[in-house]
């Protein structure tokens, strides 16, 4: 008996405990949304916004659990997979033809916003398709909550408290909360666009004077080409080539020496910047198709080693790197717009 009681005792106060942690953690949240309460304020966010939502919200622990279970890179941090599994994922043939259903469906506004913008139709669908499945599913979590307790959680505090604030200013302009649903970490609609994106670069399509990115596919596509533009597009240029190195090319000269700034292991693995004209000199072929043209610079890519495919990749590949800051991700987005628009 004396044993059962100390195990219901234990108990007890673990749940005490448990409750304790709990109740403190909510007062902390509440405190730090005093915090952003005033930041809001500051930025224009109207009292009648921040009344409707501050006091409703609570910690998402689930948010918290999957922002802290991000992969950080296997046991080997300088261990790079490789591409070639990705792309069956990415690129099968499923998300081809759902690609080109789309196309076709789309073809008239995306010929018009082409035409606007110089942004490629098939590229244009190939965001859409690897961010949504062409709409299928953009996220169910209610993006107040999350932003809120991303910010709170302090890991990239920056960064949430800003995309929170942004937000609340898209809900100062009439757009309803129930409508700001997506993934956990802040993006939403057909493009999956983060608060202050969508606050800088939303675009309507339809004419009809909203920039609806949840329902309006015009409006999404011209979304996504706006942001394009903004991160610099050039008409008429391809993203990249698939190419062939030929044995005992030397590799040595062609370290990339240059540290960027933002995402530094993605564009530690490009080359130095050359012309299509010195690629061609040094042996690399096209695995089909003709060249770009001779003076576009480019650099190589080869991310599944010597021997296999490589990519000459150029400005406008770092473009669809700006959307998503992955060399898989970029990759797989200009080879499904290559099939989509074949």
């Amino acid at each position: 008996m004396r044993k059962a009681g100390a195990g219901l005792l234990a108990a007890w106060l673990a749940v005490g405990q448990i409750g304790t942690a709990v109740a403190q953690e909510e007062a902390n949240f509440r405190a730090y949304l005093d915090q952003v309460r005033s930041r809001a304020v500051q930025e224009g966010v109207s009292a009648n916004t921040l009344d409707s939502v501050l006091p409703g919200l609570t910690v998402n622990q689930r948010v918290i659990e999957l922002d802290r279970g991000q992969p950080g890179g296997s046991s080997n941090p300088n261990a790079i997979p490789a591409f070639a599994p990705y792309r069956a994922r990415h690129v099968d043939a499923a998300r081809i033809n759902r690609g080109r259903a789309a196309y076709r469906a789309n073809r008239q506004r995306l010929t018009r916003i082409e035409a606007e913008t110089g942004v490629p139709e098939s590229v244009m669908v190939a965001i859409w398709g690897h961010e949504t499945n062409y709409g299928g599913y953009t996220g169910d979590f209610d993006l107040a909550r999350s932003l809120a307790t991303l910010a709170y959680e302090g890991r990239r505090r920056s960064l949430f408290e800003g995309e929170f604030i942004a937000l609340l200013k898209m809900m100062d302009q009439g757009i309803p909360r129930a409508r700001l649903k997506g993934s956990w970490a802040g993006a939403t609609g057909h493009p999956q666009f983060l608060p202050s994106i969508y606050l800088r670069l939303a675009r309507d399509g339809d004419g009809d004077g909203k920039a609806d990115i949840w329902n309006s596919e015009s409006d999404a596509l011209a979304s996504i080409a706006n942001y394009f533009v903004n991160a610099g597009w050039r008409a008429g240029q391809p993203w990249g080539v698939a190419v062939n190195v030929p044995g005992g090319f030397d590799r040595t000269g062609m370290t990339n020496r240059t540290v960027s700034p933002r995402c530094p292991r993605v564009f530690e693995r490009h080359s130095q910047w050359r012309t299509m004209r010195e690629w061609r000199a040094l042996g690399l072929a096209p695995q089909s198709g003709s060249w770009p043209g001779d003076d576009v610079m480019a650099t190589l890519l080869e991310p599944d080693g010597p021997g296999r495919t490589a990519y000459l990749l150029t400005g406008n590949y770092r473009v669809i790197l700006d959307y998503n800051c992955s060399n898989f991700y970029a990759l797989s987005v200009g080879l499904l717009a290559d099939a989509v628009a074949s």
